[in-house]
C-alpha cells in the first residue's frame, strides 16, 4: 500500500505550476480590465489544480496498466512501480475529476458563463484520453497541442472571462505565452523519456521529432513567451519585469542544449515549472499594478 508521501509524489507536484500560472496570469489580465473577483479566481484555481492532479493520476494508471512505465527514469509512478493497486490510482483520478467538476460548475453558476460547461466537459475527456482509452492521443504525439489549448488558451482566457466578462488582445497574448511554457514542461518530460517511450510504443511528439528536434522545440517554446512580453510592452511597459523569470530557465536550457539525457533532465522539469509560475506571477503583477 502506498504511503501518503508516495501518493503526493504520484500527483507530480512539479507539474502543478502549469495549473497555477494560467489562473494567476488570467487574473492579472482581469485586473488590467478593472474586473478582479478573488472568489472566482480561487474557484478557477481549484479547477485547474484538480484537473492537473487528475490527469497525472490518470496518466499513472493508464501507462501503468499498459506497461509503459515498467522501465522508468523519472519520478515514482504508483501503478507501474506496484506500490498502489491500479484501481486505487484510477479512483484517485476520478476523485480529482469530481473536485474539478464541482468547482467548475460553481464557477459557471456564479459567472453565468454557460458556454464553459461543454468546455469543462471537454477538458475532463481530454485529461482522461491523454493516455486512457484504446487510442490515447498522447501516444500519437498530440499531447502538446492539447496542453496548449487547455492549460494555455482556455485556462487563461476562461479565468479572465469569468471575472471580467470580456477578453482583449493582451489576454490572447498572455494565453499563448503561458500555453507555450506549459508545452515546454511536457516536452522536457517527454525528451527525458524518449528511449523508454520509443520501446513502449508511446509515440510522443518528442519521439516523433527525435532527440535533436525535441530539443529545438523546447528552445522555441521557452523563447516565444518572452518575445510576446516585449511586444506587450507597448500596452504596459511594466510587463518587461516578466523577463526576469527567464533566469529560472537557464539551468533547464543548459541541460537541454548541453545534450543532457535521462536523470540529467529531471531538474529541467522542475526549473521549467518554476519559470512558468514566475512568469505568470510577474506578468499578473505588472498588469495589475503597472
Amino acid at each position: 500500500m502506498a504511503t501518503r508521501a508516495q501518493w503526493i509524489e504520484g500527483a507530480r507536484p512539479r507539474t502543478l505550476p502549469a495549473a497555477v500560472a494560467p489562473v494567476v496570469a488570467g487574473t492579472g489580465v482581469a485586473a488590467d480590465l478593472d474586473a478582479v473577483m478573488p472568489w472566482r479566481a480561487l474557484l478557477a484555481l481549484v479547477v485547474a489544480l484538480a484537473l492537473q492532479v487528475a490527469v497525472n493520476y490518470a496518466n499513472d494508471y493508464s501507462d501503468g496498466i499498459r506497461g509503459t512505465d515498467d522501465e522508468r527514469v523519472g519520478p515514482l509512478r504508483l501503478t507501474g512501480s506496484g506500490v498502489a493497486a491500479p484501481a486505487s490510482v484510477k479512483r484517485a483520478a476520478f476523485i480529482a475529476f469530481g473536485v474539478a467538476a464541482v468547482a467548475g460548475l460553481a464557477l459557471v453558476l456564479v459567472s453565468r458563463s454557460w458556454w464553459l460547461l461543454p468546455v469543462g466537459a471537454a477538458a475532463v475527456l481530454a485529461a482522461w484520453f491523454y493516455t486512457g482509452g484504446s487510442h490515447p492521443y498522447g501516444y500519437l504525439g498530440l499531447g502538446e497541442a492539447f496542453v496548449f489549448v487547455f492549460f494555455g488558451l482556455i485556462a487563461v482566457l476562461g479565468t479572465t472571462w469569468t471575472q471580467a466578462g470580456a477578453l482583449s488582445w493582451t489576454a490572447l497574448a498572455v494565453a499563448v505565452a503561458v500555453g507555450c511554457l506549459a508545452c515546454a514542461l511536457l516536452v522536457a518530460n517527454n525528451l527525458r523519456d524518449i528511449p523508454t517511450d520509443r520501446v513502449a510504443g508511446k509515440r510522443t511528439l518528442a519521439v516523433r521529432l527525435g532527440d535533436r528536434g525535441a530539443r529545438a522545440l523546447y528552445l522555441t517554446l521557452v523563447t516565444v513567451p518572452y518575445l510576446l512580453v516585449v511586444a506587450l510592452a507597448w500596452h504596459q511597459p511594466w510587463v518587461l519585469v516578466t523577463l526576469a523569470s527567464a533566469v529560472l530557465l537557464l539551468p533547464a536550457v543548459r541541460a537541454v542544449v548541453g545534450g543532457g539525457v535521462g536523470r540529467q533532465l529531471i531538474p529541467a522539469l522542475r526549473d521549467t515549472g518554476r519559470a512558468e509560475l514566475a512568469f505568470g506571477v510577474l506578468i499578473a503583477l505588472a498588469l495589475a499594478f503597472g
